[in-house]
């Protein structure tokens, strides 16, 4: 598993869990860390992943809110258990793998039915069900921020993403926060 938008200023994480088949084959298409991949190279990983019939995917998304409430690291947690809840695989996980250096609890604690769990820093370049689910969880993603652009658009979300760009910031600093912002991240909790 793998997780998307712990560092914007805007908008939900977006985890995911992904379980491949031994041998995936999807033709010229490569996976890798989804912030080593184009935006197009993701969007076609994204499309055959989610098309293979013997792919099994998970997404979870914790909104801005939940974040405020809780935490980002809690909601990053939240997220990827809850992912890994998402999976309707045939037969139970043996193990679950998360990028990063933290296994979430229902992970870790085997509720979730994970007879192990491990946690894999840069587990995105060296595994490829990582790799499938940090493209899954940067697509959707993406996808939302596009979406938001569309009802925020002084805030440009469709180009930054809610990352803190300056461009992002001048916008939050001239026009203030909009509903799906993060008022407890810099430089929002000081404008509010």
């Amino acid at each position: 598993m793998d997780e998307a938008g712990r560092g914007p200023l805007a908008g939900p994480v977006v985890a995911a869990a992904a379980v491949l088949p031994r041998n995936l084959a999807l033709g010229a298409i490569r996976l890798d860390d989804s912030k080593k991949m184009s935006e197009a190279e993701r969007e076609e990983a994204y499309e055959a992943l989610m098309a293979h019939p013997e792919v099994y995917i998970g997404v979870s998304i914790v909104d801005h809110a939940t974040i405020d409430r809780i935490n980002i690291l809690q909601a990053t947690m939240q997220a990827m258990d809850d992912a890994v809840a998402a999976l309707k695989t045939p037969t139970p996980l043996d193990a679950a793998l998360v990028d990063g250096n933290r296994v979430p609890p229902r992970c870790a604690d085997g509720s979730l039915g994970t007879r192990h769990a491990a946690a894999i820093v840069k587990g995105d370049a060296k595994c490829a069900a990582i790799a499938a689910a940090s493209v899954v969880a940067k697509v959707t993603r993406d996808r939302i921020m596009v979406a938001a652009a569309k009802e925020y658009p002084v805030f440009g979300f469709e180009g930054h993403k809610g990352y803190p760009t300056a461009a992002h910031v001048a916008a939050l600093v001239k026009h203030g926060p909009c509903a799906i912002h993060r008022l407890t991240f810099a430089p929002i909790k000081n404008m509010i």
